[in-house]
């Protein structure tokens, strides 16, 4: 067939979008149980690292927009996991830092991979083809985010 690339099957894109689709709805019941979504999961687990980072280092390890990142940013400030804070070197630079919330959220968030892994453990997946699966898709991700 003349459009055969253009076939759903003969896709990279698609199994990447529908697998991240799905990993992020098995994610959400242990989230919801600790109030967050899967976006505020991934800025606090950033803050767990790095205790205290600018909107953009944030972004950058997100690799999210700024117009994404800030409203979400507000949210959680709102809630109590951190607070947000001009930079007194640089008015354009705003540092992000966790609050004692934010802090003793990671206690109750320790758990959630290894629940993840054992879920799909006990599917087809063994845990050295979700490495090698992981370690392919970083190297995917370094390669496309130049």
């Amino acid at each position: 067939m003349k459009y055969d690339q253009l076939k759903l099957e003969n896709q990279l894109c698609f199994p990447i979008y529908a697998a991240s689709r799905l990993v992020t709805r098995e994610y959400q019941p242990l989230l919801d149980k600790l109030g967050i979504t899967y976006p505020q999961y991934l800025v606090l687990m950033v803050l767990w690292e790095n205790n205290e980072l600018t909107v953009n280092d944030i972004t950058k390890k997100l690799i999210l927009n700024t117009n994404t990142v800030t409203p979400l940013l507000k949210r959680m400030e709102a809630m109590g996991f951190l607070v947000r804070e001009r930079s007194v070197n640089d008015e354009r630079k705003v540092t992000i830092k966790l609050t004692q919330k934010g802090h003793q959220l990671r206690e109750q968030a320790a758990s959630i991979p290894q629940q993840l892994i054992e879920k799909i453990n006990n599917q087809k997946l063994d845990v050295n083809q979700l490495l090698e699966l992981k370690n392919t898709l970083n190297t995917l991700i370094e390669v496309l985010n130049k």
